[in-house]
């Protein structure tokens, strides 16, 4: 009836087609057309007087249905792609909730091999020309503020100076990993002149560093932010509950971890005897001490030559913002997702799968500032790689991650929403389970409350 319907209206007849019997409506019920009646007869059916006016006829579309009815080939063919995919014809709305701490479908290899090669590359004149770039900017801002002295440029020199001590912190920190380049005495050097700059140990804390990469994710071994457990917690006293969750206090604990490490922890980054360092790098961390101890001293003699109030102003204050910066850096690093991340213990934990437990964040302008260290998963699983390809490395993993990978806030020009970030997990990130080998952050709220439905 439809192909002489069509030949009637002079258009081409459509080629026959049987489609697959379904059940139920062949349409939505914004349509009317309904069930098909099979109980009706030819001659129930009433047909309207066919016509073809072509002039007066109204070429528009006024249906739903599709301009073009799938075979019963192509649906077969549909139903298969749909079970490869894993979506057998469901929402993906409908599949199951992605668990962050499931073992990952890839392996380290496959990362490593998504990166360009050339990423991998250490470029030493290219790592010395960011050095020169911010020693300068450091000169320059101490000498413009000294010279104006004026109460309305300090605490924009305050804000500036601090942000480029930590920027000069993220290079030595390249050196402690070796990204800088690929001579260690040069390493070495670089180094100490920076670190020593801002009162860092720098073989100390880059051996503790070393320790962090290498546990990163685990609940105990994991040296630096790792998460108390509720022992431990229940353990602290009112004050230390207050300086590790309350802000600002949380801030200014860089100098404290540099004494006495994190609490459960023991050890010194200026004791060579700590159970931090092998025998065969007690040497090194004598050398990174007297070193830290030298510009204390030279500070001291400035301190005398220009006043203390004086030096204040131009090291200690600086100073200060650069421990707040270094400190909200490395915790949001590890922590204030919206999401639950994993901690590991035992036969769960991995190299890879405490590496992706990382995260990512976005600086706005300041991310070329502080050399992309925001740029922080591929950082923590590949150290190795010069922080000026970190970005590249991380857009070309990016589809071996998958869902593992959690992506940044895009960041207003100067990242206050961070601000937000960090107090949200402060007040929740309190501790995990004394025992499990995958656990995830807890507040007494939570305890309580389970306790109380119990």
């Amino acid at each position: 009836m439809a192909t002489w319907v069509l030949s009637e209206c002079g258009m081409k007849p459509l080629a026959p087609v049987f489609p697959r019997p379904r059940i139920g409506a062949a349409l939505s019920s914004s349509s009317k057309v309904g069930f098909s009646d099979t109980n009706k007869s030819v001659a129930d059916l009433k047909f309207q007087p066919l016509r073809c006016n072509l002039r007066d006829r109204n070429w528009g579309l006024k249906v739903s249905t599709p301009l073009r009815v799938a075979s019963t080939e192509e649906e077969e063919q549909t139903n298969v792609v749909d079970v490869i995919n894993g979506t057998n014809g469901v929402d993906h709305e409908k599949r199951p909730e992605f668990d962050p701490g499931a073992a990952p479908p890839f392996n380290l290899a496959e990362i490593r091999a998504a990166i360009p090669k050339h990423c991998w590359v250490k470029d030493p004149w290219k790592s010395m020309s960011y050095v020169a770039r911010d020693v300068i900017v450091v000169l320059g801002l101490a000498a413009g503020a000294a010279y104006l002295n004026n109460w309305l440029v300090w605490p924009l020199y305050w804000a500036a100076q601090g942000t480029m001590f930590w920027a000069l912190f993220v290079l030595g920190h390249d050196c402690g990993h070796g990204s800088f380049s690929n001579n260690p005495k040069l390493n070495s050097v670089v180094g100490h002149l920076l670190h020593s700059s801002i009162l860092v140990p720098y073989h100390g804390w880059r051996i503790s560093h070393r320790t962090h990469h290498q546990n990163h994710g685990h609940v105990e071994n994991d040296e630096s932010w790792h998460p108390l457990s509720e022992r431990v917690f229940r353990s602290l006293d009112t004050a230390t509950r207050m300086l590790r969750f309350t802000v600002p206090f949380p801030l200014l604990a860089y100098p404290v971890y540099l004494w006495q490490r994190s609490p459960g922890k023991t050890g010194s980054h200026f004791d060579p005897s700590s159970d931090l360092f092998l025998a065969s790098e007690r040497k090194d961390v004598l050398t990174s001490t007297a070193c830290w101890a030298a510009m204390l001293g030279l500070l001291v003699g400035l301190g005398f030559v220009m006043g203390p109030i004086q030096l204040l102003k131009l090291y200690g204050v600086p100073y200060m913002l650069f421990v707040m910066w270094l400190d909200l850096v490395t915790y949001l690093h590890h922590h204030g997702h919206e999401d639950k991340l994993p901690w590991y213990r035992g036969k769960e934990w991995s190299y890879l799968r405490g590496g992706l437990t990382t995260l990512d964040r976005d600086y706005g302008w300041l991310n070329n500032i502080h050399h992309d260290i925001g740029t922080h998963v591929i950082h923590h699983l590949f150290p190795q790689i010069p922080h000026y390809h970190l970005v590249e490395a991380t857009e070309a993993a990016k589809p071996v991650f998958g869902e593992y990978y959690r992506e940044p806030k895009k960041s207003a020009p100067l990242p206050f929403h961070l601000i937000g970030d960090l107090i949200r997990s402060l007040k929740t990130d309190h501790f995990v389970s004394d025992t499990g080998d995958v656990v995830y952050y807890q507040t007494d709220s939570e305890i309580n409350g389970s306790a109380k439905s119990e």
